[in-house]
């Protein structure tokens, strides 16, 4: 009776789904309110990863250890040949699918990561454990492995091994449970993540998801179905229709548990099966097949690796796809992590690539799915690994070149279909609009505005002042702060979509008013006479994103830096890979640089790029909107440049490497007064320490709360209107 009952209870995979679709649910109806169950969560993300590690070093070195030198060495050389063949197979495949994610509109804000210098990846360091313990404690996982095998190479010629090896597996036996303990909770913890995700993330966020989801499957079957079997019917004497008839019952079995391991006696006699039909028996042929398939089943199979397909889609979705000289460190990083657990090897892999963590959560959920879906084609890697490695040991191993041929150039055209077709699918479907322009555009002053008086042009009759009196008493006699402004200097001074005079020193110029407890004045200059507006005593200070530089301190006094920005380059988005690097860009021929001002930026200009034609424009948009001629880029500080992306989002910054040059920035004011420029020093430093520029920089500079953030669509709120 309680068998019966315990047999009518669902599985777990159908629990699985169960959590999934009730998460959903909750995350539907109850919206942001689910975000408290991120934590529960992150707990069950951590104990899914608990004991993987220690599971790596002990099934490898007891898997590799058990073997004798003849079966070690026929393996290590047929099967390892054939591994890398497929290795091989998978990584083109999954670069080549990648290229069906449609190019987007994308631009941001400054961000720090642009002027972060990415440390070199210590490749000696990955994979040679010098220190095991420490490659276990750091979860190194490419050294891990490395050390493991290695260990279980030595056992192998060693006598009386099964005393290490005995115990080992009992330790492997146990981990296994630890794993299947926490393998139950997985109903709760995809709940937990599935109920936080969809109530705190963004239709177009999931919109986007899609993506990485039919670019899996459509690998996957790819793969699984086409060109698998053709390798095998190219290479041995079987055809593709047998291959695929003989091996339905595995991929059925893979496709509805999820679990290659309960597949391996279906795909052994699947191997013996087919053999036998092409009377290809080899008196050592079933003992091969019964070594092969255990062992193979400790390396990376090509199901497993497509889930590296999700790291280049969270590169596609952060806005910055991997580049082409970031292959070979996927690539490599890549197939090593994957000797362990998928749930270890991707959040190595999104820290390696400098990738936000967070994207492992979307991982988790699209692994309820896309987890059956590479079990299916890892049973079938497994086959017809087994069976060619089999056939090459036995000597039923021979290329078919006039198949070959064929069936090579049947599968460039199919792939070119798919990625061709995958990609228009996708264009059409992920249609979000840009706004990141209009964001910008919409930007209003944290602050409420003081009594202002904006002037468009210079004044005809600009007030005249006692020349003698200080600069500080005589603001305050009057009542007036003039501060000097340019209105196209994003996102430091520009008007807004309402036509406000907006931008950080501009609410800076408020926040000086209030405390001086006067009124404002913006009056408007150009950048090629702000020293003569300065001595004519137009204005009394300039907040307008001012660099200072040497030639400036000749002629202006500054007050002291308040912002240290970043020079660099804005180039049209496809040429960005050119202007990476500082040695890079001298090598460009006919280089043609835009400069808005001669006077700011040309020096700097001749400085780092000597032989470089300097191009002097009379505003931003004669760069932006073509009209300065055939501009290989506009130099400017990354700060600005981010913010002119914006509204132009075919354009992006670039911060030459490996020398950053920083350009401090102060507030030029009239005439030499030394109690102003006291004040004004002392002013900014008290901005400083009570946290008034760090606020501002992280609105207006990298864009925090500049969109409006409205409560994520729910049930309750927009539907049952319970709550506000």
């Amino acid at each position: 009776m309680s068998r019966d009952w315990k047999k009518s209870l669902p599985s777990l995979s159908t629990n699985i789904i169960i959590g999934l679709l009730l998460g959903i649910v909750c995350g539907l109806v109850f919206g942001e309110y689910c975000a408290f169950l991120q934590i529960f969560g992150d707990a069950f993300i951590k104990l899914l990863q608990m004991s993987i590690l220690p599971y790596i070093v002990v099934s490898l070195v007891t898997g590799i250890g058990r073997l004798s030198f003849t079966e070690a060495k026929l393996i290590g050389i047929k099967g390892g040949r054939l591994l890398l063949l497929f290795w091989a197979i998978g990584f083109a495949v999954i670069l080549i699918i990648s290229q069906a994610y449609p190019s987007q509109e994308s631009a941001s804000f400054f961000s720090t990561s642009l002027v972060e210098i990415k440390a070199k990846v210590d490749f000696l360091e990955l994979y040679i454990p010098s220190n095991p313990f420490r490659s276990l404690a750091n979860n190194v996982i490419p050294a891990t492995v490395l050390f493991s095998i290695v260990v279980g190479i030595a056992l192998i010629g060693i006598e009386n091994k099964e005393k290490l090896i005995a115990p080992l597996s009992i330790l492997s036996n146990a981990l296994t449970r630890v794993a299947h303990f926490v393998v139950y909770l997985t109903p709760i913890g995809v709940f937990a993540i599935a109920a936080s995700a969809a109530g705190t993330m963004t239709m177009e966020e999931f919109g986007r998801l899609q993506a990485y989801m039919i670019t899996f499957i459509v690998a996957a079957a790819l793969l699984t179905f086409w060109i698998l079997p053709v390798l095998a019917s190219t290479f041995t004497p079987f055809k593709y229709k047998d291959i695929v008839s003989f091996s339905k019952d595995a991929l059925v079995t893979a496709l509805t548990t999820g679990n290659l391991f309960i597949v391996l006696p279906i795909l052994s006699k699947n191997c013996k099966d087919l053999l036998e039909k092409y009377k290809l028996q080899h008196k050592d042929s079933e003992t091969f097949i019964d070594v092969l398939l255990p062992v193979s089943f400790t390396f990376p199979n090509i199901g497993k690796l497509l889930a590296l397909l999700f790291i280049l889609f969270a590169a596609w979705f952060n806005g910055n796809p991997l580049s082409i000289a970031d292959y070979p460190n996927f690539i490599f990083s890549g197939l090593f992590s994957f000797f362990g657990s998928v749930d270890m090897a991707l959040p190595f892999l999104l820290d390696t690539m400098h990738l936000p963590s967070d994207f492992f959560k979307l991982y988790i959920m699209t692994g309820i799915i896309n987890g059956k879906i590479a079990t299916l084609l890892a049973a079938m890697h497994m086959l017809i690994f087994t069976l060619l490695a089999t056939c090459a040991i036995t000597g039923f191993f021979a290329i078919n070149w006039k198949k070959l041929f064929s069936t090579g150039i049947i599968t460039v055209l199919l792939i070119t279909v798919i990625v061709i077709g995958t990609r228009a699918f996708l264009s059409h479907s992920l249609t979000d609009a840009y706004n990141k322009d209009k964001v910008i555009a919409g930007m209003q002053l944290l602050r409420n505005p003081l009594p202002t008086i904006v002037h468009k042009t210079m004044p005809q009759d600009p007030a005249v002042f006692d020349s003698k009196q200080p600069r500080l008493e005589r603001i305050r006699k009057s009542g007036i702060l003039r501060v000097g402004y340019h209105a196209a200097r994003m996102p430091f001074s520009f008007l807004n979509a309402k036509g406000d005079l907006v931008g950080f020193d501009i609410e800076m110029a408020h926040e000086l008013a209030g405390d001086l407890g006067v009124k404002l004045e913006f009056i408007p200059f150009q950048l090629d006479t702000i020293e003569q507006q300065l001595k004519l005593d137009h204005f009394d200070i300039v907040m307008s994103g001012i660099p200072m530089l040497t030639f400036f301190l000749e002629d202006m006094s500054f007050s002291r830096s308040y912002l240290d920005a970043t020079l660099a380059l804005v180039v049209k988005d496809y040429r960005r890979g050119e202007f990476n690097r500082l040695d890079d860009i001298k090598n460009i021929s006919d280089l043609k640089i835009g400069i808005v001002s001669t006077q700011t930026y040309a020096a700097k200009a001749r400085e780092l790029l000597p032989r470089a034609q300097v191009v002097a424009l009379n505003s931003h948009y004669k760069f932006f909107e073509g009209a300065g001629g055939d501009l290989d880029a506009l130099l400017i500080s990354a700060e600005m440049g981010s913010a002119w992306t914006l509204v132009y989002p075919d354009y992006q910054v670039v911060v030459p490497k490996p020398n950053i040059h920083k350009l401090p920035m102060g507030y030029p004011i009239a005439g030499n007064d030394q109690a102003m420029i006291n004040f004004m020093n002392h002013w900014v430093e008290l901005k400083k320490k009570d946290k008034t520029i760090d606020r501002l920089y992280n609105y207006w500079i990298l864009g925090k709360g500049a969109k409006s953030q409205k409560p994520r669509w729910s049930i309750i709120r927009n539907v049952l209107h319970w709550v506000d």
